[in-house]
């Protein structure tokens, strides 16, 4: 009985991320890895190998300079198997090693790639590398053709350059070697492009991606699931970049100075990356509490299920969006596309959103007691790390050790997600052979 607890799914995925949390911040504590004398101190290494494994990309110094060039190839590689998925590439290497995964090895990766049949596993593990490998490279080269040709860097700081920052998109981490992020590169359409494309890709979830490919000509064969993904993430998209425009176009610290062409491809490229990509184009810092208070919305809904994103998925907000409109309507079931939403869907859908949202309270609440910024900044920090997101208006690398350490938490917590956390720890699942009389209490 011991065993099979500490066996459960929902226990190996937490603690597998814990276990690579724990080898990059002693690696990271190493000479090696930074640039100056000595080795990194605990807090400094921890906070960027969480951020680095739960694919954030809030930091508390600067990646480009405070690490060295092995010390930056140790923290695109925990993005990459971050994104990538722990159990995911356990299930491609038992593949190599035997044709067909064990059953448990294949519930585990199923817990972690959430809505997947336990046939599927196997062939969503090679969709994963075979899409990750492909767009990752496409992005890089570009990149990497743009940096050198455009920008004068040499071939090997420009391939560099472009392979960091594609690998970083594609995982949605954020992370950039500039201390602007793509701030420099906001005009440049051949950089942000390919940015947005690769943060897309891989925040829409492997099951769509999966779908797409099997029945690209075929959309009303199309799943519920990726229906729902790609309408909704359509629908964020726009919201954000009307948003950014409106909210931004005369602040002369954002868009204001821009042309009109340029603000157009600034404000999409900061819609894309609202929802967990964490690349800025724009100083946060000095951008309008409307686009803040929108960004609160936009981090919290994140990207796809099953994806490289965070947040509490953009299936979980149709799902609830269906679900009011069906207590509206009166109708006793969820329903869209000529598809009935299942009842234990509803129950996950508020589940997570209940948990999620208790989390980004309880960490403000704390965040407040330990530190002078203001409130809206100490929400957006808090929401950005529970949501993988890593966008911040600056005040990260300003925060006492143990506000650093709740944000710690947070996007851990945010990585493997509320519901396998509490899972993890709960593991009481037990069928009950009675059910008591039904009651209903006053709702409203």
């Amino acid at each position: 009985m011991i065993r099979q607890r500490l066996l459960h799914p929902a226990r190996i995925v937490a603690i597998a991320f814990l276990v690579a949390i724990a080898i990059g911040t002693t690696l990271l504590m190493l000479p090696f890895a930074r640039t100056g004398a000595g080795s990194a101190p605990l807090l400094v290494a921890l906070f960027t190998a969480v951020s680095a494994v739960c694919v954030t990309g809030l930091a508390v110094v600067d990646t480009g300079t405070y690490w060295s060039p092995a010390g930056q190839g140790l923290i695109m590689f925990m993005f990459q198997i971050g994104g990538f998925g722990m159990m995911t590439g356990a299930t491609l290497l038992g593949l190599m090693v035997n044709r067909s995964p064990r059953l448990r090895l294949k519930l585990i990766t199923q817990t972690e790639t959430h809505s997947l049949g336990l046939g599927d596993v196997a062939n969503v593990a090679k969709l994963v590398l075979v899409v990750t490998v492909t767009c990752e490279l496409i992005v890089a080269t570009v990149l990497t053709l743009r940096f050198h040709l455009a920008y004068g860097l040499d071939w090997q700081q420009a391939a560099w350059s472009g392979l960091f920052h594609a690998v970083s998109a594609f995982n949605n981490a954020g992370f950039s070697i500039h201390a602007d992020s793509v701030m420099r590169y906001a005009p440049d359409a051949l950089v942000l492009l390919p940015i947005m494309l690769a943060v897309i890709i891989g925040g829409i979830g492997f099951p769509v991606i999966a779908d797409l490919r099997n029945k690209t000509w075929s959309p009303r064969s199309w799943s519920l699931h990726t229906k729902l993904t790609l309408v909704v993430t359509g629908l964020l998209l726009l919201i954000g970049f009307v948003g950014v425009l409106l909210f931004e176009w005369n602040n002369s610290n954002t868009l204001g100075a821009m042309s009109v062409s340029d603000k157009l491809l600034a404000a999409s490229f900061t819609s894309v990356s609202a929802r967990t990509a964490g690349f800025n184009a724009i100083d946060f810092a000095l951008a309008t509490r409307e686009t803040w208070a929108m960004h609160y919305f936009l981090m919290f809904v994140g990207a796809g299920s099953a994806g490289t994103g965070g947040g509490v998925k953009v299936g979980t907000l149709a799902i609830l969006f269906l679900l009011v409109v069906a207590e509206l309507r009166g109708q006793p079931d969820s329903e869209a596309y000529g598809r009935r939403v299942g009842t234990s869907a509803q129950r996950q859908a508020i589940t997570v959103v209940a948990l999620g949202s208790a989390s980004i309270v309880i960490g403000t609440t704390i965040l407040l007691s330990l530190s002078d910024a203001s409130t809206d900044r100490i929400i957006f920090e808090v929401i950005s790390a529970f949501s993988t997101v890593g966008l911040s208006t600056g005040i990260t690398a300003d925060l006492p050790p143990a506000g650093q350490y709740v944000l710690i938490v947070l996007m851990y917590l945010g990585r493997i997600g509320t519901v396998t956390l509490a899972t993890s720890l709960i593991l009481s699942e037990r069928r009950m052979s009675y059910r008591y009389p039904e009651e209903h209490p006053i709702v409203g």
